[in-house]
């Protein structure tokens, strides 16, 4: 006797959506249908469909603001606030496919930055994880998905298990987005935002004390930092200490303040 094929209404359910979204991918309500499929099984609470490269990150598609307005903290983010952000860092320093949690990408200290205080938890609000597609060697298409609660491990490896074909999806739906995906919009660098920075002190930092800066910002430990940088716990305590004088501030957040003057500077056209 041959084994017997046992649906429930749920799994019919699932296969009806799946069917559903996909005929939607020529469609301008692709990405929010791609979404609203996954809130039934997990929380999502804000979603964005990035581009990353090397220079600013390209905005494909994301949810919806509650006025209908921008989202002015998300606008903070393309402007320059991104080049904080633990998924883009992650991305540029190991680009590959797959699903990320914030936990696996965030530094040591990411919790305690002026970046998470001011931006991640009001923005984001608890947790995030990407699902991302490396397209080439210099971009990635990313969806982000951010949640008021910490995602569960079930939820984590229900997301896990649907990827391959959220993937799979995303990458046929760039056909679609062809003319945005294949422009990206040049930045300035961690370097040149630091640098406008440092023309209020009228001292430059050394290109070893820049790499301090960017990692201290984006929530790396002193440990973190050395490792980063192949250098002892010790040398990154006197880099901080050189900088800080330099720069003529005491804090952290003093640091940050000036990285957002460099940012409001620092806008191209």
């Amino acid at each position: 006797m041959g084994s017997e094929t046992h649906l429930t209404l749920q799994d019919v359910a699932w296969h009806d959506a799946v069917g559903r979204l996909i005929d939607t991918l020529d469609r301008d309500h692709f990405w929010s249908a791609l979404v609203r499929l996954l809130q039934h099984y997990v929380p999502v609470d804000n979603w964005v469909v990035l581009v990353f490269s090397p220079g600013r990150p390209q905005v494909l598609a994301e949810s919806p603001a509650a006025d209908g307005e921008p989202d002015a903290l998300f606008q903070d983010y393309i402007k320059g606030l991104y080049l904080l952000d633990p998924f883009y860092i992650h991305n540029r320093e190991t680009p590959r496919s797959g699903l990320f949690r914030l936990e696996d990408v965030a530094p040591e200290c990411f919790e305690q930055t002026d970046y998470y205080q001011r931006y991640f938890r009001l923005n984001v609000v608890a947790d995030e994880v990407h699902i991302n597609v490396q397209l080439d060697g210099a971009r990635t298409l990313s969806l982000s998905l951010g949640c008021q609660c910490r995602f569960s491990p079930e939820q984590t490896a229900l997301l896990g298990l649907v990827q391959p074909w959220v993937a799979a999806l995303m990458r046929q739906r760039l056909v679609f987005e062809r003319e945005s995906a294949d422009a990206p919009q040049t930045a300035p660098s961690w370097q040149s935002r630091l640098e406008q920075a440092t023309l209020q002190s009228g001292t430059a930092l050394s290109a070893r004390e820049m790499d301090v800066v960017q990692l201290l910002l984006s929530g790396c430990s002193n440990k973190e930092i050395a490792r980063k940088l192949a250098i002892s716990a010790e040398t990154v305590k006197v880099h901080r200490k050189h900088l800080y004088s330099k720069l003529g501030i005491k804090s952290q957040s003093e640091l940050f303040a000036l990285f957002l003057q460099a940012q409001e500077g620092g806008e191209q056209p």
